[in-house]
């Protein structure tokens, strides 16, 4: 077990999933603040070294839980699949809205265009994060935020964009995405999310699964208890060439079916795969990968299942590693209707198998949860002998004489925080804005 706290849940929330229909739509209103011990909003971006989001709405929402669980830490995740050129650090780190944490998700440095310097710089950005942000909670007197990271599982992106050493250093966690090893892209039928590699993997694909990729970040110098494994809630369906070739490995000519909700060719929700299964399918459990898979047909489909994610949370408790992380809470069953299992089958099985039943604590509605807070300010300073928030809860507050600064209310502390350039304080959304 990491030595002195309890292993982590981290589970991410994709903002493009409240524009899927019917009873896909998923918003932050529907997540379960008990559910994880961190969450991460994905994903924001950068425009003129200034964050910003699809919804600040959700955003407000999504932070607002952490009044229900006063033990909840959320991060904000800059990046994502497009994510191709390196983020300045130029912009205040205080813009941050009431995130505990800033989550780097550059897939990937020195990959897909990127140039192999961006390994250097990666390294570069990160530390300069962390200074920075060190530096803020001196001034504020408030916890540092943290700063973690989404990486590669694959080994050839891990040595072209990650100097591990260096990057353990000023990561809070490492947060490997040990999923997507095998999909649609392929001409066979692979699974997402092997535990372990199949007999039948040769060559670079005796390297495509969760645990020697986990393994190759811990001995080549990454902390066992800051590496955070990562669980898929969803799989890859084919198309097999042939219906009666159906073991791993299978030819196929192309990408399953879009599901009804997820609508992406080759994916499928686990909430999607649920439906699946119960029509005639024949249902095979991988022994040497410890995953399931499933056929009809000519529609073959790799994924997850509580008795796998099971193991794979036993597998990690014996390695030592520092907990887990889902991709995403969005794609488990977070209605109960589709696979007959409770809500989130999927990530209760990981809740369960951690411990962390009690790890998380509700508050009534009518008290507020101390949390780490910010918002678009570009420095702060205590006001010393200010009483303004003796009697307040902790956020953000106008100040009368100065729309181009707010009070940051922290355990009964005053601190008088000042806009950027050009922006005052919006008292709708608590945070900066134009004027």
């Amino acid at each position: 077990m990491p030595t002195g706290s309890a292993y982590h849940l981290t589970c991410y929330f994709s903002n493009w999933a409240q524009y899927r229909p019917g009873l896909g739509r998923f918003t932050p209103d529907n997540i379960d603040p008990c559910l994880c011990t961190h969450l991460i909003y994905a994903f924001a971006r950068m425009s003129n070294n200034e964050i910003t989001t699809i919804e600040w709405n959700d955003v407000k929402s999504f932070n607002g839980l952490k009044n229900k669980n006063r033990k909840l830490k959320t991060l904000l995740a800059i990046g994502g699949w497009n994510f191709g050129t390196l983020l300045s650090v130029s912009f205040k780190f205080t813009t941050m809205y009431g995130f505990d944490g800033l989550d780097y998700d550059w897939e990937y440095p020195g990959s897909r265009g990127s140039p192999p310097q961006d390994k250097n710089l990666f390294t570069v950005l990160v530390k300069e994060t962390h200074e920075a942000f060190e530096q803020e909670a001196k001034q504020t007197n408030s916890p540092r935020l943290l700063v973690t990271a989404a990486v590669a599982a694959g080994v050839s992106t891990i040595q072209s964009g990650y100097d591990i050493p260096q990057l353990s250093r000023y990561l809070d966690f490492i947060h490997v995405m040990t999923y997507d090893f095998h999909g649609s892209w392929e001409v066979y039928t692979g699974e997402n999310s092997p535990l372990y590699k199949n007999p039948s993997d040769t060559g670079g694909n005796a390297y495509l699964n969760v645990d020697y990729a986990m393994n190759y970040w811990k001995n080549n110098g990454a902390p066992a208890e800051k590496l955070i494994v990562g669980f898929p809630a969803y799989g890859h369906n084919f198309i097999l060439r042939n219906p009666s070739q159906h073991d791993i490995g299978a030819p196929t000519s192309g990408p399953g079916p879009a599901g009804t909700y997820t609508r992406e060719a080759g994916f499928l929700a686990y909430y999607e795969i649920c439906p699946f299964l119960k029509n005639g399918v024949t249902q095979v459990w991988e022994a040497s990968e410890d995953v399931p898979y499933a056929y009809k047909g000519n529609e073959w489909v790799g994924y997850d299942n509580p008795k796998g994610f099971q193991i794979k949370a036993d597998w990690l408790k014996k390695n030592n590693f520092g907990g887990a992380m889902v991709w995403a809470i969005d794609l488990d069953d977070f209605t109960g209707t589709f696979c007959n299992q409770g809500k989130y089958p999927l990530i209760s099985t990981l809740k369960k198998a951690l411990g962390l039943d009690s790890a998380t604590q509700s508050i009534p509605p009518s008290t507020s949860a101390p949390s780490r807070g910010g918002s678009g300010s570009s420095g702060g300073s205590n006001s010393g002998g200010s009483r303004f928030c003796a009697d307040k809860a902790h956020g953000l507050y106008p100040v009368a004489s100065n729309s181009n600064a707010f009070w940051h209310c922290v355990n009964s502390k005053t601190y008088k925080q000042n806009d950027q350039a050009g922006l005052v304080f919006d008292t709708s959304y608590q945070r900066c804005n134009w004027a």
